[in-house]
């Protein structure tokens, strides 16, 4: 079955565009398309769609809007997913959108849009209390952690970085593999040291796996603390 899903962007030429590619997708049902957060807000309460894709920056002051709407439809209704677009990876955004959990978000570059089956399976992933991230987001998640003093991140080699990032992307091993040049086994071993390191435990499931990790990166967000 379809997802039902509210797009929001204030660009008229990027949402009709949008719109007409998602038209085109047989796993989408695009049942809204607005322009801003107080619309994107009333056709949530009144479509109650699967999940929302948002961009961050909408009037009035094209700051955080995406972000600020996105938390408050998954407070309002914990069962809607919401993945926002941004222009740039902007870590202090990505904070402010995980600092509540993981569950249910997705934050992604708009470069992605174009990538219909990656943004398809984003919007499949956060509907079913998954999250997606953008590798490049990840990315910036990392370099922010491992400047905190005593994390375990600073243990980990560059190729246990590059492993890590494509992980918690969504990645499964036979993806990290074909993206990173190694071998299935290859990526194997560097999974099981990349947990040992960080003390997390492995659940035997990617997705656990990939909820643990973000878990991990969002509890470095400001004022936090492992």
């Amino acid at each position: 079955m379809a997802l039902r899903v509210v797009f929001a962007e204030d660009n008229f030429l990027v949402r009709e565009g949008t719109s007409a590619l998602f038209a085109e997708v047989d796993e989408i049902d695009l049942v809204a398309a607005v322009g801003d957060p107080a619309s994107l807000l009333k056709a949530v309460r009144e479509l109650r769609p699967d999940a929302v894709l948002t961009d961050i920056r909408m009037p009035p002051t094209f700051t955080s809007e995406g972000i600020e709407a996105a938390k408050q439809i998954r407070a309002e209704f914990p069962t809607i997913g919401v993945v926002v677009l941004s222009q740039y990876a902007e870590d202090d955004l990505a904070f402010e959108l995980l600092s509540d959990g993981v569950a249910g978000l997705g934050y992604l570059l708009k470069e992605r849009v174009s990538q219909v089956d990656e943004l398809v399976r984003a919007l499949q992933d956060v509907c079913r209390g998954g999250s997606a991230l953008d590798p490049k987001v990840v990315e910036g998640l990392l370099f922010q952690r491992s400047r905190q003093d005593r994390s375990p991140l600073h243990e980990l080699t560059e190729k246990e970085r590059e492993v890590l990032a494509e992980m918690a992307a969504g990645r499964n091993n036979a993806a990290i593999a074909r993206t990173l040049y190694m071998s299935d086994r290859a990526v194997e071993k560097h999974i099981g040291v990349v947990f040992q390191k960080l003390g997390l435990v492995d659940e035997g499931e990617v997705n656990r796996r990939v909820m643990a990790v973000l878990a991990f990166l969002e509890s470095s967000g400001p004022g936090r603390a492992r």
